[in-house]
């Protein structure tokens, strides 16, 4: 499986390129071949773009399309279920981080959520436990790492799973390793949940990157502003401060 994984990574980045690198010409004509100027939290923004560019290209070309096809197609009752069940596999990485963060209330409410929602909400496709007034959070290793003091590094651009920093990278790892879809029996049912779980969350932001597109001068810019100070706000459980995200 893992061979085949990165098979595919590279025949989808091999493909790629010459869009990649038309966009690279279109957007150094843009900018007049300046120096690209970024940020202090992004040294890596060149690479950070050509990565940007392939997740990009990855979405118009799949995911995009995908998406489109099934809003017309796809009754809203199951979209909603296909969205909540993904959401309720994730209350077990959101429960596991609570405990480690020593949010031990939060942790009683989300992994509550998860027992109720798969039992009573059908394997999860129904989200019995926000009727129930269980607070569902969101925690992941990343921002576990952060509550412990971490730092954050540089803003980094994961290929096809987009901003990230080099933190929260490192973090995907205990999150997958979490991830209950990893461990399906077989690599076609993983494969088959991952796309699903991407094209939900596609379906879901579809609206949003279609105004960027279209409001931004820079998407790319305002993705990674964006990411930061959402990043901020979730380790800092909201409050805001000047201080690493």
């Amino acid at each position: 499986m893992l061979k085949t994984s990165v098979l595919l990574f590279l025949l989808f980045f091999t493909l790629l390129q010459p869009l990649c690198a038309q966009d690279e010409a279109e957007y150094a004509a843009q900018d007049g071949g300046a120096q690209l100027s970024g940020s202090s939290r992004d040294p890596w923004e060149k690479f950070n773009r050509k990565i940007y560019r392939f997740n990009q290209g990855v979405d118009r070309i799949f995911f995009k399309p995908l998406a489109g096809r099934s809003k017309g197609v796809i009754p809203g009752p199951v979209t909603l279920g296909v969205r909540n069940f993904f959401s309720n596999l994730n209350e077990i990485n959101i429960a596991v981080n609570n405990l480690l963060q020593g949010k031990f209330k939060h942790a009683l409410s989300d992994g509550g959520r998860f027992v109720v929602n798969t039992t009573m909400g059908l394997g999860g496709l129904f989200d019995v436990a926000t009727l129930m007034k269980l607070e569902k959070h969101y925690e992941d290793f990343g921002q576990t790492f952060g509550k412990w003091g971490a730092s954050s590094g540089p803003y980094l651009v994961v290929p096809l799973l987009g901003p990230s920093s080099v933190r929260n990278a490192v973090g995907l790892v205990g999150d997958y390793a979490l991830d209950p879809v990893l461990y399906a029996p077989q690599a076609e049912v993983v494969v088959g949940l991952f796309i699903l779980r991407a094209a939900s969350m596609r379906n879901d932001l579809f609206s949003v990157t279609e105004i960027m597109e279209q409001a931004a001068l820079d998407p790319y810019a305002f993705e990674r502003d964006s990411w930061l100070q959402k990043r901020e706000f979730d380790i800092k459980d909201g409050s805001f401060e000047d201080e690493d995200f």
